[in-house]
């Protein structure tokens, strides 16, 4: 089981993999940082830190059920000249969420009624942990297909998934506060969910999208729009509304 450990090439997987699952979990971060924006300030952190467990949680239970995750990969039944797997349906609805999901969030920022609801708080949060819970498990599978396509060995692959999780757990506070600070980079992180999901959608109907171009448009479009907040730092933003519980 620890023979890995003797073997440099498994200790350079280890290294690739782990950047590669913060770099996978961006996305997650991200999601998880506008969802826990519409809850009261003394439940974010606690929220942050059940999301992303439970995305570690989820993904080390896919890598230990290997066997099903690739019988994922098997063609369920066909429709026209598309062959549909497991994966495909999981990354399309997942995807088609994520769109929803996005788009009805700009709405309410922009457009909705501001809301401070005294009752239902813990509904708010349980329903805040389940849409975590519903992409966390999207995002899970794609990073463990990755995972066993790059490691032979599970133990390498649970590792990596830990301590990427651990640093996302270190960033996901000042990641989180910054966006909710700055309304230009919440519809930026919107924007990018939408486009993680259109990616995702695309995915489960067989287009294979390149993560290299998605995350350097990702990239580019964060650096230009922090530029211009540090030419305009003195300017009020907009405010964005928002529908939290009250303490």
């Amino acid at each position: 089981m620890f023979e890995w450990i003797f073997l440099p090439e498994a200790w350079v997987a280890l290294a690739t993999l782990t950047a590669l699952e913060v770099v996978l979990g961006i996305d997650n971060i991200i999601f998880i940082s506008i969802l826990v924006g519409r809850l009261p300030e003394h439940q974010r952190q606690k929220a942050r830190q059940i999301g992303l467990l439970l995305a570690m949680g989820m993904r080390i239970a896919l890598l230990l059920a290997i066997v099903w995750v690739m019988g994922l990969t098997e063609t369920l039944f066909s429709v026209f000249s598309f062959d549909f797997s497991g994966r495909d349906l999981i990354l399309f609805f997942g995807g088609l969420f994520l769109l929803g999901k996005s788009t009805l969030e700009i709405h309410h920022s922009l457009e909705g009624v501001e809301e401070h609801k005294t009752a239902g708080k813990t509904a708010t949060f349980a329903a805040i942990i389940t849409q975590i819970a519903v992409i966390d498990m999207v995002f899970s599978l794609d990073s463990v297909i990755t995972a066993v396509g790059l490691v032979d060995y599970v133990a390498v692959m649970i590792i990596a998934v830990v301590v990427a999780v651990l640093v996302m757990m270190l960033a996901a506070k000042a990641i989180g506060d910054f966006v909710d600070s700055h309304p230009t980079i919440k519809m930026l992180a919107l924007s990018f969910l939408i486009l993680i999901g259109f990616t995702l959608m695309g995915e489960g109907l067989g287009f294979h999208v390149p993560k290299g171009y998605v995350y350097f448009a990702m990239a580019f479009s964060l650096i230009v729009e922090l530029l211009n907040i540090k030419v305009r730092k003195r300017n009020k933003p907009v405010h964005l509304k928002k529908r939290i519980a009250e303490d």
